[in-house]
């Protein structure tokens, strides 16, 4: 008994840390569970059988895919333009010392901060405004994502930019590089990975977003409405499949980024 209590002792971090895990994980668990559930009735959510036809007949429920493939575009679009234009902020931010510094490192962190029915409703009533009250739809949506995305993009790579070390560019500078060269081949490469976490961070935030989307869709449906509208009807086990393809897609993002990180780090 007292080497049991020795060995809880030298290992309750360990185990503290595995039960917060575990706790973490098991509603992701949940959701693969029920990819494969046959319900007996599309009200009931117990699982009642196994049956791969929620994977095999994928696009059976009315506008799934199809919300699927909205989100997706949306995400993928508007993280492609905040990736951009939130790298540029950020080297702009970190590299120059210009007016208005201070006032604009506070506004990034303002759509952070405040709550997205704030930003949402101040976007819907600016697209009011505009005259796009009949034009609400997948761009309004789009200039909605880049909004609140393009703060994220920022603060991820302004973090990796502060951790650079400036006597690699000093040194690349001492061997006759121009400063070109020394972006292209010393700051962009170490750069990377910040940008590459802003990017599936924004992507992220952009397909799981509903209450900024819900505002500003019109008639357009992203899948987080699907899913909210379906709830009210009864969620397809469908709806479980495409959120267990989303985690494992980003798992093996993840795990990649890890073993080329360990792959770089070895020595020759």
């Amino acid at each position: 008994m007292r080497a049991a209590r020795e060995w809880v002792g030298r290992h309750l971090v360990l185990l503290f840390a595995l039960a917060v895990l575990f706790y973490m994980v098991l509603p992701v668990l949940v959701v693969i569970l029920m990819s494969f559930n046959q319900p007996k009735s599309r009200l009931g959510y117990d699982f009642q059988g196994f049956t791969l036809g929620n994977w095999t007949h994928l696009c059976d429920p009315y506008q799934l895919c199809s919300s699927v493939s909205v989100s997706l575009r949306i995400g993928l679009l508007a993280t492609g333009l905040a990736t951009l234009l939130g790298s540029l902020m950020a080297f702009a931010m970190v590299r120059h010392h210009f007016r208005g510094r201070s006032a604009s490192n506070l506004m990034i962190f303002l759509p952070m901060a405040s709550p997205e029915i704030v930003l949402g409703s101040s976007l819907l009533a600016l697209f009011v405004n505009g005259g796009l009250a009949g034009k609400l739809g997948f761009w309004t949506i789009f200039v909605a994502h880049v909004m609140f995305c393009l703060s994220f993009v920022v603060i991820t790579v302004k973090a990796r930019l502060a951790g650079l070390d400036p006597r690699l560019e000093q040194a690349a500078a001492d061997l006759y590089a121009n400063e070109w060269q020394t972006f292209w081949r010393v700051t962009f490469p170490l750069v990377v990975p910040g940008i590459v976490s802003a990017a599936l961070l924004s992507f992220s935030l952009s397909f799981d977003d509903f209450i900024i989307t819900n505002l500003n869709s019109g008639q357009t449906v992203t899948f987080p409405m699907y899913v909210w509208g379906a709830a009210q009807r009864g969620v397809p086990m469908q709806v479980n499949v495409i959120g267990t393809v989303m985690f494992l897609l980003a798992l093996s993002l993840v795990v990649g980024q890890q073993l080329v990180t360990r792959a770089r780090s070895r020595p020759a």
